[in-house]
């Protein structure tokens, strides 16, 4: 092979959420060029494909003593990370958010010694955000991100944010690697869309900090006025409130929810218009893959968003909890046909331009061999 072929494990979350596409993306991409990868998870990420060449799926089975119930996934995902480790011969090992996979892999080190992989992690977003910001939990969030040999983070803010809410030293270096989206898979509809109702679509994992409420307000307010339907994809705690609210505003005819194993492009392609009221975003991948659709976005003006949404060109960015606002930007969006076609246009452009997969893929690739290449270095000394 005349390049050489790396072993990597990729540490994950496989629920319903952004850390897990893009772990996925990265090492799906990775075994296409030749790599062996090895997913590491409670369950397979929803969008790994197992069928993948060179692609092999190890679960984390939580340990089933009663004593250990309360922290058995951080010592099994250890114990995983070093059987995997041992039998696939791992060169590296990538961690997808920091709390519990960077733990456990500081662990699995120290039983692994000079034999074991090297560590890339990934920051997230609440990683950073709320659990290293809980005076709690910083200090044990700061030692398992810098026991590992690189560091990296989807957006200029989130490095920030790394920087001030762990302490981490501003001499420790975190590369900024763009969340991505395949324009291949998201792109605009091909055929014109007829219908009489506008759709307003919402991805995300339905927590707290997602405001989906804002986003059942905001469509009753643009329903009140049109025809239009509203599309949540996606599951989680906040689900069951939001079920409740639709029913109390007299939504349920024309809110769909459609949980976590829709086929979210060909959603996306349908839709007028995006909606992401986030209380927080480190990137925001769901307004990326619309955007890849041509569809225009209308979100918080918060965290990451502004270095993916452009203000007045992809879409529009409002403050935080400002539902009156947003509402008013999206009815912009419905009857200015103009406005549509050339935020539309816009946005499109902009994820081929700025965040295709290939590209940052790239960058991982070349982060690994620079992580094994400095333990071969150090190793000869």
């Amino acid at each position: 092979m005349s390049v050489a072929q790396l072993r990597i494990g990729v540490a994950c979350f496989s629920t319903f959420g952004g850390s897990g596409v893009i772990a996925s993306e990265i090492g799906m991409s990775m075994a296409r060029r030749g790599h062996r990868v090895a997913f590491l998870s409670d369950k397979p990420p929803a969008r790994l494909d197992l069928s993948c060449p060179n692609i092999s799926f190890h679960a984390v089975a939580t340990l089933n003593y009663p004593v250990s119930a309360q922290s058995s996934y951080v010592l099994a995902l250890a114990a995983e990370m070093i059987d995997v480790a041992q039998k696939e011969r791992l060169d590296l090992l990538h961690i997808h958010y920091a709390v519990p996979h960077a733990i456990g892999a500081y662990l699995a080190r120290q039983v692994l010694g000079a034999a074991a992989p090297k560590v890339l992690i990934t920051l997230h977003g609440t990683d950073v955000t709320r659990i290293g910001a809980d005076p709690k939990l910083s200090s044990l969030t700061r030692f398992a991100v810098l026991a590992g040999d690189s560091i990296t983070a989807p957006s200029g803010w989130l490095a920030e944010q790394a920087y001030r809410n762990l302490g981490l030293p501003r001499e420790t270096s975190i590369e900024v690697i763009p969340n991505f989206v395949d324009t291949h898979r998201f792109c605009p509809s091909r055929s014109e869309v007829t219908s009489a109702e506008r759709i307003l679509t919402h991805v995300s994992n339905f927590r707290p900090l997602k405001r989906i409420e804002d986003v059942v307000r905001i469509f009753a307010r643009i329903r009140s006025e049109m025809p239009a339907r509203l599309h949540l994809v996606g599951d989680g705690p906040e689900r069951p409130r939001v079920e409740e609210l639709v029913h109390s505003l007299g939504l349920a005819d024309n809110v769909k929810f459609f949980g976590e194993g829709a086929d979210v492009a060909e959603i996306l392609r349908c839709s007028d218009v995006f909606l992401l009221p986030s209380e927080t975003e480190s990137f925001g991948l769901g307004a990326l893959e619309a955007m890849a659709c041509g569809v225009p976005v209308v979100a918080s003006n918060v965290g990451g968003l502004p270095e993916v949404v452009q203000d007045g060109e992809t879409g529009f960015l409002v403050p935080v909890g400002n539902v009156e606002e947003m509402a008013r930007q999206v009815r912009r969006l419905l009857t200015d046909r103009d406005l549509h076609a050339r935020m539309s246009r816009a946005a499109r452009s902009r994820a081929e331009t700025h965040f295709q997969l290939e590209p940052a893929v790239d960058r991982y690739q070349a982060a690994y061999r620079r992580a094994i290449s400095a333990r071969a270095s150090s190793s000869t000394r």
